[in-house]
């Protein structure tokens, strides 16, 4: 929608650059009045919703996932019209990072639809972050870079020359766009801003009651109704993209909770050989309501009780954009001394192919996550190049693995050998 609305400016304003260059000294770059009514209006409207932004790659219109650093990987924000999946082994960080994405459409007076089959939508909303001022987000990482300063300057002394040729990741506030905010999660959302926001609620289990004829083979009776009930929403309130808002033209903001689960009535995860029919379908389905409408979608989903392989990389084909939270909760790494800063890694799965012929890929692939006590920060991942003779013999191999992929510059791709050779 923001690409066509795009090539429609520049072919209008063509004509009036001409006439107007020669008038009274008049800046060719001033439009005439027949023209500000054509397809330089509806991309007027477009980019005046709030908490958008047109995509300075393929000129599809952007909302932040509430997370500056994963706006920044994911090529500057969350398209419009497609699906977020979030993986997470343990369903611990998920969560924050759903939250994250409803708190930053309540501060941009987004809409938001809210699904759940575990927690009351309600109580999912009053466990929302509060937002930070521009003064306090620049003091909470004043404090942070105190407090690691030592470290980080030791870091840099001993830092490999292939992490300095990287661009930075965006750690704390550049500029003072509103597009993106960053939120404590040691406080609670003002209930005033939760009142003031427009929001609709599925709860799963209040919507079992009601009876409907399944077809065999079918969607089951819990994506049934939630499909029907983002329909409703989407085409009631003007959302549609055929069907124009008469009002102020908005953004609608689809959360759903734990996807694919038993709650929702679906046995992808009690039996290996589980029908994913129900799952994909719904999927399916869903992406042909985003395509044509104002809204985004973030999906959380418990992929690691998924037994079968294939069903898991279906359910990646169909989400647009793929991302892979991995915890060092119950692992060998979380007693690892290399990765004492860090609480796990965030991997960049998949990236929407819009308006493209090829496939976007992120500019940075070693990269992981912290939780502080204020902020969910997202760094780039700096493992020691000098391993001492504290490290065990099995750290070192535990992190020759990982290095693999990390790219060119390190001694595994020049030399094979077991440990980092920089």
């Amino acid at each position: 929608m923001a690409a066509a609305a795009t090539c429609g400016t520049g072919a209008g304003s063509t004509g009036s650059m001409v006439a107007a260059g020669g008038k009274n000294n008049v800046t060719s770059f001033q439009r005439r009045g027949p023209r500000a009514s054509g397809s330089d209006s509806s991309y007027s409207r477009l980019v005046s919703i709030a908490g958008t932004r047109p995509s300075v790659r393929n000129g599809q219109l952007l909302v932040s996932t509430g997370l500056p650093a994963l706006d920044q990987l994911l090529g500057g924000g969350l398209a419009v019209g497609t699906v977020l999946l979030i993986e997470d082994k343990y369903n611990i960080y998920s969560s924050l990072l759903f939250k994250y994405f409803l708190a930053e459409g309540i501060i941009n007076g987004h809409t938001l639809l809210v699904a759940s089959a575990k927690e009351d939508p309600a109580d999912i909303l009053q466990e929302l972050p509060a937002p930070l001022l521009d003064d306090n987000v620049k003091k909470d990482f004043d404090e942070d870079a105190c407090n690691h300063k030592t470290a980080e300057s030791n870091i840099k002394m001993k830092i490999a020359w292939r992490y300095q040729l990287l661009p930075k990741m965006e750690a704390g506030p550049v500029s003072s766009s509103r597009f993106g905010h960053y939120y404590d999660t040691s406080k609670k959302m003002p209930q005033e801003l939760i009142e003031a926001s427009k929001w609709h609620g599925f709860f799963s289990p209040e919507k079992s009651s009601s009876t409907l004829n399944i077809e065999p083979c079918s969607l089951t009776h819990g994506y049934i109704k939630l499909l029907q009930f983002i329909q409703n929403i989407i085409y009631e309130e003007g959302f549609d993209g055929s069907n124009p808002q008469k009002k102020q033209k908005n953004i609608l903001r689809i959360g759903i909770q734990n996807l694919g689960s038993p709650l929702w009535g679906d046995d992808i995860c009690c039996t290996e050989n589980g029908n994913s029919h129900s799952l994909t379908k719904f999927l399916y389905v869903l992406r042909g309501l985003l395509r044509t409408s104002l809204s985004a979608c973030m999906i959380t989903m418990p992929t690691h009780l998924i037994q079968n392989k294939a069903i898991i990389s279906r359910v990646t084909n169909l989400s647009d954009t793929v991302v892979g939270l991995e915890s060092f909760i119950g692992s060998e790494r979380e007693t690892n001394p290399l990765y004492k800063d860090y609480h796990g890694l965030i991997h960049i799965r998949q990236i929407p192919r819009l308006n493209n012929l090829i496939y976007d890929v992120s500019d940075v692939k070693d990269l992981a996550f912290k939780l502080k006590k204020k902020l969910f920060t997202i760094e780039r991942l700096h493992l020691p190049p000098d391993l001492s003779d504290t490290v065990s013999r099995s750290s070192k191999q535990d992190l020759a693995e990982p290095s693999k992929l990390l790219g060119p510059g390190c001694g595994v791709m020049a030399g094979g050998k077991k440990h980092l050779d920089f």
